[in-house]
């Protein structure tokens, strides 16, 4: 999709379809009252053409909702579409960011290729403009992708011009640098979703090793795909045992962010799950819904994701990027439920933790072990890990919030406010020794799982353990990784959550 920064009066633009928010001004409560919506642009020609609906009471700005106005009269467009950004005093970047993306797939099925998107003029202490720009073309660009890949009767509907209207005595340097940074997102998080799509004989962890690999290149990052024998000469045994069960190779991916004019201070650390299919190995999972298994390497995409996002946007802090893939299959090779596997060691002349294999389905945080080992055996200095890792976690949130823990407060912080300028969701689930307690072993170290209860929690100290005292924060995205559902600004399928979080974090260094 063609993406722009215009300024220009929205009465003179001539398109097939233009869009403008609103948001509903009523403060009151109680039976009498009523949503008062007012549109966010001071273009009499616009009011005046949606003055009659307004009036009518069809339309109440609410978040998400939509009108579409056939050759309103006074305007060059020949449609206008209004769409809600919901009460006034609760609009944020990101309801601009889902009234884009509401604005892009209302437009895909109806066969309009282009629209032009008045920026909302909304008071910019409450929202700055910046914050606007860059939260409408992601938007739009998230709203413009759909996960039907693969269907020999797909019809391409994409939106081919999607336009950001700006006043003309905005300040057009910073919006222009506001627009380039939501392209830059909005294209990283869809790459991301593109990874999260693929099938798993379309994706095997070589393959995602070749793509990784494809994109360091063409951003400049640094970048190295290992496989089996760099996890033997790594003595990555909690990798491995997972890998071993497999006919595919692993991919041990490394990328690298290091700017010139940075030579000390932080590195952080991004550590994926990169498991291309996860069939749950010996302790395999219910047929019912194995095939959306396929998405759990959904924590590596948003890593790769995030490191593209990073190369483009060049912030002063180096940071690198591990990303451990691999199948988890059933077949003779496989570890077994009462194996004891021996994770990496952080230095040569500390043995590596052993671990108790419980169930061959808590994999994901046995091949993140050797990666936050290994991150931190590169120098790594603040580490962040994502994961599609729990169902527990599911449980406890819904798929509203994805789960967060972190054994630092103050990286925490960063990564909490992170979340205003990303508009994701995740809530911070707590840490402590009572749950540390619950995957001692009696054969070794640890068990790779603590029972039914805490589930999230439990795997969260499984991870803190290979971390120590280094800052750490985990992120467990099971439960929005893939949507079930169409939303009115997104499509079901793949997210991409977690990816511009992320982002925000390492540029907060």
């Amino acid at each position: 999709m063609k993406t722009q920064l215009g300024f220009a009066l929205l009465a003179g633009i001539e398109t097939e379809l233009l869009v403008v928010a609103a948001v509903d001004t009523q403060t009151g409560k109680g039976p009498d009252a009523k949503p008062q919506p007012v549109l966010l642009t001071a273009d009499i020609a616009v009011q005046a053409a949606a003055a009659a609906v307004l009036a009518s009471g069809e339309f109440k700005a609410g978040a998400n909702e939509t009108v579409l106005l056939h050759t309103p009269v006074g305007l060059k467009a020949r449609r206008l579409l209004l769409v809600g950004l919901g009460k006034s005093a609760k609009a944020t970047a990101n309801s601009v960011r889902n009234a884009a993306g509401t604005a892009v797939r209302f437009t895909k099925p109806r066969g309009i290729r282009e629209l032009v998107l008045s920026l909302p003029e909304i008071d910019s202490k409450t929202l700055p403009h910046t914050a606007s720009v860059r939260a409408a073309v992601e938007g739009a660009l998230v709203g413009n992708y759909d996960s039907d890949t693969y269907r020999s009767d797909r019809t391409d509907q994409s939106v081919e011009s999607f336009t950001l209207a700006a006043s003309a005595g905005a300040d057009q340097a910073a919006l222009e640098a506001a627009f380039a940074e939501g392209v830059i997102l909005g294209e990283s998080q869809n790459f991301a979703r593109a990874l999260v799509n693929e099938p798993g004989n379309k994706l095997t962890p070589t393959i995602l090793g070749q793509r990784a690999a494809q994109m360091a290149a063409e951003v400049g990052l640094g970048w190295e795909v290992h496989s089996t024998e760099k996890l033997h000469e790594l003595k990555m045994g909690a990798f491995w045992s997972v890998a071993q069960g497999s006919a595919e190779p692993p991919a041990l991916i490394v990328l690298r962010y290091e700017p010139e004019d940075v030579k000390d201070g932080p590195i952080l650390g991004l550590v994926g799950k990169g498991i291309t299919f996860d069939s749950g190995g010996i302790s395999i999972k219910p047929s019912s819904n194995m095939d959306e298994m396929k998405t759990d390497m959904a924590g590596g995409a948003a890593m790769l994701g995030a490191m593209r996002a990073i190369a483009l946007l060049k912030p002063r802090v180096r940071v690198l990027c591990i990303v451990c893939a691999t199948e988890n299959m059933p077949d003779g090779n496989a570890q077994k439920p009462g194996d004891v596997q021996t994770a990496m060691p952080i230095t040569p002349d500390k043995p590596g933790k052993t671990i108790e294999i419980i169930s061959t389905d808590a994999e994901g945080r046995l091949v993140l072990a050797d990666g936050l080992t290994y991150a931190r055996q590169l120098g790594a200095t603040h580490l962040i890990d994502a994961a599609t890792l729990t169902g527990a976690c599911v449980v406890a949130l819904g798929t509203v919030n994805a789960g967060a823990f972190s054994n630092d407060d103050a990286t925490y912080d960063k990564f909490n406010a992170a979340l205003a300028l990303s508009g994701e969701k995740f809530w911070r689930l707590p840490l402590g020794d009572e749950y540390a307690e619950m995957i001692k072993s009696d054969i070794g170290d640890i068990k790779n799982t603590g029972g039914r209860w805490g589930g999230a929690i439990t795997a969260a100290e499984f991870l803190k353990v290979f971390v120590e005292d280094t800052p750490w924060i985990h992120l467990d995205i099971a439960g929005l990784a893939w949507l079930e559902d169409s939303k009115p600004y997104i499509a079901k399928g793949p997210s991409g959550v977690g990816v511009r979080s992320i982002l925000e974090w390492a540029r907060s260094f």
